[in-house]
């Protein structure tokens, strides 16, 4: 097996992202949840009454696959659309008492996926670690702004 010490950072960062996915997603399923859910699910534990362009936004998708993603978890019974009061405005994701209820059993198995990914790491080089990858994010968002003119 090919060694990946001299691999960019770009492709390191996508294979450490797609080991995540499969730890994660084997996790998730074991609740007859899709691992394509988990971030609405995770923004929705957190605010509720977010429209379908905001959830999509704020997972980084587009509203095409967002739209998809929520029938198939309105189908399931873990979300629903509401139209607030008035009926002047777009409907609002909330999430069902299912949905909800979901969290104190989810949440767990995320906290489980990263503690198996910083296992024999020390406390300061996993802040390290969060500090530096934080640093390179803003960066390319920054460079994502500017509009590629570098």
């Amino acid at each position: 097996m090919k060694s990946h010490e001299d691999e960019r950072l770009a492709h390191l960062v996508r294979l450490l992202e797609r080991q995540f996915r499969r730890s994660l997603q084997g996790r998730l399923k074991i609740h007859d949840v899709m691992f394509g859910h988990w971030e609405f699910l995770r923004i929705l534990w957190d605010e509720e009454g977010l429209s379908q362009k905001e959830l999509a936004h704020r997972a980084g998708l587009t509203g095409p696959t967002a739209h998809t993603a929520l029938n198939k978890m309105e189908a399931k019974g873990l979300i629903v659309r509401e139209v607030p009061e008035g009926g002047n405005s777009r409907p609002v994701i909330n999430l069902s008492a299912l949905g909800r209820s979901l969290r104190g059993t989810l949440e767990p198995l995320a906290v489980s996926t990263n503690d198996i990914a910083v296992k024999g790491m020390s406390e300061e080089e996993i802040a390290q670690m969060r500090r530096l990858l934080l640093q390179m994010n803003r960066n390319l968002a920054a460079d994502v702004v500017e509009g590629f003119a570098k």
